[in-house]
């Protein structure tokens, strides 16, 4: 990672910086420094669209599922995160009218999915995802997160449950003896039919 010259002397300080003193793209807060984010491999940025326009043609607002673009304020290291997909409340659109930052004093959202890039698990992208990220989402509050794996073909969904995620997978059909894929079961989501074929084939095959 190439670090961008440190510009604030401490975090509220960024918290409070206007738009224009900031760095063109998507950048974490690590120790007074902002990281430029990675740019997501084609295959995850279209599984999250994939996703997104899932929900979208559930009824959820366009604006509430947003791929790629909310930033939110977590505790350790980085102090922001970008999720592949976040799912916000309705209160969110009135609290971030003139942000896309998730900021401590506003709810959590409602779930927020990462794609993990190919790696095994002594990967820094498993670690990050399946631990540091898990770790400070749980921390945060929110409710559900979801790990989308195309590598190992599952996709993992953890519900916060007394501070922590309980995880269950469900698996893709090549992953299965029966050929068939699993349906994706989600509490936040408890309309939604999805397998996780259909997610990992961005809707090629169900």
């Amino acid at each position: 990672m190439t670090f961008t010259k440190a510009r604030f002397a401490s975090f509220e300080e960024y918290l409070t910086a206007e738009a224009s003193d900031l760095p063109e793209g998507r950048c974490e807060y690590w120790d007074g420094e902002l990281v430029p984010v990675m740019s997501e491999s084609l295959l995850n940025e279209a599984i999250a669209n994939y996703l997104a326009f899932v929900l979208w043609q559930m009824g959820i607002d366009q604006m509430l599922a947003s791929p790629g673009k909310i930033s939110i304020v977590v505790n350790g290291r980085p102090r922001t995160r970008f999720p592949d997909l976040t799912l916000l409340h309705d209160a969110h659109l009135v609290l971030m009218e003139r942000s896309t930052r998730v900021g401590t004093t506003m709810p959590p959202p409602r779930l927020v999915v990462e794609v993990v890039s190919p790696g095994d698990e002594d990967s820094e992208n498993y670690t990050r995802d399946y631990h540091d990220k898990r770790d400070q989402y749980a921390d945060r509050g929110i409710p559900e997160y979801w790990l989308i794996d195309p590598q190992r073909s599952w996709v993992m969904v953890g519900n916060l449950v007394a501070g922590r995620y309980q995880f269950t997978t469900f698996r893709g059909s090549q992953t299965l003896t029966s050929g068939r894929s699993e349906t994706i079961i989600s509490q936040a989501l408890p309309t939604l039919d999805l397998t996780v074929t259909s997610v990992l084939t961005r809707g090629a095959r169900r």
